[in-house]
């Protein structure tokens, strides 16, 4: 059992597969999410690691929480959760997960509050249909009609779907796609609908209904693994070896326009480096020149 990541939600786009269809993926970001402490057997009586991501302000983290955050050596963060793990993919303290936890194709669990809606009536919060929109209904078409017995019971049972409170409640959704991950910008696209609102805390698990992939990384995705991505055509040699090898360069034509035209080795210096004098001097000349034609 691996650890999952604690990812925040952006929002939702489409992405463009290489046949042209287009799949709807919600966009989840992770914000700096390290592992803030570990829980063991034979200290705690089971295996898990907690996890914190994103930046709370100190004066508005707890003093109790400030200490808990000073020994595992991270900053503050705005959420924190715990993920049960195997005891051999225990996660050191202070590492930090990547997107590349999960890899595209693999199914997930995400957990998350989804959108309050205020107080509902039965129709929207239950799918209740309603009465009949007819003369002796007395403009109650929407109501939930009948709620209890007789005399016997004489009560509305627990648990009654009624009218009240929708939404702002934990809600997970099974068995999602993981489209399409980022490594550099911390993105994982997962196809279809995640509960909670934009901005919202989302728990990202394996799927517990699906066989894992054999290619996933243990006992995390961690940015220590990543290997920095190094761009030969930015690459820059030294100064020191550009210089060198101007100078060789110069050198080999004074010693060919020397040898070609049996002159002294100066002199051929001298015709070298007439012939490469920069291009400003000679714009220089020529601004001078029309500054004497104008006068």
């Amino acid at each position: 059992m691996r650890s999952g990541l604690i990812v925040q939600k952006v929002g939702m786009t489409r992405l463009f597969t290489e046949a042209g269809k287009h799949v709807p993926v919600t966009v989840l970001k992770l914000d700096k999410c390290q592992v803030v402490a570990q829980r063991t057997e034979e200290k705690d009586g089971y295996s898990a690691v907690q996890l914190g991501s994103g930046f709370a302000k100190v004066k508005r983290t707890s003093s109790a929480m400030r200490g808990h955050f000073a020994k595992a050596k991270v900053e503050p963060k705005r959420r924190v959760a715990e993920f049960r793990v195997s005891a051999d993919n225990m996660i050191d303290v202070g590492a930090e997960l990547s997107a590349s936890h999960f890899i595209e194709g693999q199914k997930v669990d995400a957990t998350g509050v989804s959108i309050g809606k205020g107080f509902a009536g039965a129709m929207k919060r239950h799918n209740f249909g309603g009465l009949r929109a007819s003369h002796g209904v007395s403009i109650s078409h929407r109501s939930h009609g009948s709620t209890g017995q007789c005399q016997d019971p004489g009560k509305v049972f627990k648990g009654k779907k009624m009218a009240g409170h929708m939404g702002d409640s934990r809600v997970t959704i099974q068995n999602l796609e993981v489209v399409k991950t980022d490594t550099t910008r911390g993105l994982v696209m997962v196809k279809g609908a995640v509960p909670g609102a934009k901005g919202g805390w989302v728990l990202l698990r394996d799927a517990i209904k699906r066989p894992l992939p054999d290619d996933l990384p243990y006992p995390a995705g961690l940015v220590a693994d990543e290997a920095p991505v190094e761009d030969e055509a930015t690459e820059e040699a030294p100064a020191e070896e550009v210089t060198e090898a101007v100078a060789e360069e110069v050198a080999e034509d004074v010693v060919d326009a020397a040898a070609a035209d049996e002159v002294s080795t100066e002199e051929a210096a001298d015709e070298v480096s007439a012939e490469e004098a920069p291009a400003e001097e000679a714009a220089a000349e020529e601004a001078d020149e029309d500054k004497k034609d104008g006068e």
